[in-house]
């Protein structure tokens, strides 16, 4: 005889986990998006500068 397997799709790990006010808050800030963008570009720019010279 074999064993049933049981289904269990309907737990908790399979549900996105949900953000919280204070994530809502940093994504839709714009200073906060300003500033990500302005250090993303900077460390862009250092990594080309780098391998020009």
């Amino acid at each position: 005889m074999t064993d049933p397997k049981v289904i269990r799709a309907y737990k908790d790990e399979y549900y996105p986990p949900v953000p919280t006010a204070a994530t809502k808050r940093m994504r839709t800030n714009i200073f906060i998006q300003l500033y990500k963008f302005l250090m993303l570009n900077y460390k862009i720019m250092r990594i080309v500068v780098k391998g020009h010279s």
